[in-house]
């Protein structure tokens, strides 16, 4: 039995693709930490309303197919848990320099 991979991503792949090729001016046309992280809390919150969209549906009786609203839940509560794993590792850091001695 073959599995076929998955073959596009358009939640929290995007997120971690993001290519930076800024070296130390950060001026070389990569994108900027400001837009990944916009652009990442945008597709957190994209997911979210969709989930939010399909409960309400689910709990109406509109939606019949139960697998894809749990599925769009599931990647809503994986995007979110991410973004504040990434969140805490970036408090982290700002403490960690913020303890530097100079």
């Amino acid at each position: 039995m073959k599995i076929s991979p998955i073959s596009s991503t358009n939640s929290i792949g995007s997120i971690g693709s993001i290519n930076s090729t800024s070296g130390a001016s950060g001026d070389s046309g990569g994108i900027s930490f400001k837009e990944a992280l916009k652009k990442g809390v945008g597709e957190v919150n994209k997911l979210q309303s969709e989930s939010d969209e399909m409960s309400m549906k689910l709990a109406s009786g509109e939606l019949e197919d139960v697998h894809k609203a749990m599925i769009a839940m599931q990647k809503a509560k994986l995007a979110f848990e991410f973004t504040t794993q990434v969140r805490n590792k970036v408090v982290e850091a700002y403490q960690e320099i913020m303890r530097m001695q100079l």
